[in-house]
């Protein structure tokens, strides 16, 4: 099997190399750029498995980087990660919605990195799963349960897949216009308060620590 492919798209020479340096020494296949000018050059001679991005390069970001990529048929299933120094909620956000596929604050965790890459890609190959299992959580799609330890937790059906939505996309900031849109529906008037109901009603099942709240924003589901 040939190896996977990734773009680092970062202006500061320094962190290029030694990202270039691990993931070669993991088998990666790696090739740099250094604005985002030639990192959309590159990508489009590359065709890579995966893209890092920094946001913050001269000329083109990594936000409009990220949002041209996206738009272009080759770069639909390209996993995308920005690797940032801003860990602001509204650069996260920015992020995804310019189809990011995770967001990595700055300094990188190497080992982490290299997990997110595995997980990621797991998730293309297989498409959105079932059942998704954590620590000591195990969430099943198709009985609409939830299983913590040996004890099975029947959870209204709203509150489901409210949880289910957050935990499909762990470390991401989920926004409260995508929750209403995804659980109740464009057709279904509903106020922010009935979201905070339900996430508190999970979070008494779950714990507190799972989901995050993101003022202002949304929430996150914690892995």
């Amino acid at each position: 099997m040939s190896a996977k492919k990734i773009l680092i798209v970062d202006d500061e020479k320094d962190i290029l190399e030694l990202l270039q340096y691990r993931l070669e020494m993991e088998g990666y296949e790696v090739e740099k750029a250094r604005d985002g000018e030639k990192g959309l050059e590159k990508a489009k001679q590359f065709l890579p498995d995966f893209i890092l991005l920094d946001i913050m390069m001269p000329g083109m970001d990594g936000i409009e980087l990220c949002t041209r990529l996206r738009s272009l048929p080759q770069f639909q299933k390209t996993i995308i990660i920005i690797l940032s120094a801003r860990g602001e909620e509204y650069s996260e956000v920015a992020g995804f919605d310019a189809g990011a596929d995770d967001y990595v604050v700055k300094p990188v965790k190497m080992r982490s990195l290299l997990k997110r890459l595995e997980s990621l890609q797991r998730r293309k190959v297989v498409g959105e799963p079932d059942i998704l299992e954590f620590d000591d959580v195990i969430i099943d799609k198709s009985r609409y349960l939830m299983i913590m330890g040996d004890e099975e937790i029947k959870l209204p059906k709203k509150e489901f897949e409210l949880l289910f939505l957050l935990a499909s996309n762990p470390n991401k900031v989920i926004t409260r216009e995508k929750i209403l849109e995804n659980v109740w529906g464009n057709n279904v008037i509903v106020v922010d308060r009935t979201i905070d109901v339900h996430i508190r009603r999970i979070r008494q099942r779950i714990g507190k620590d799972y989901i995050q709240t993101v003022k202002g924003v949304g929430y996150k589901f914690i892995n």
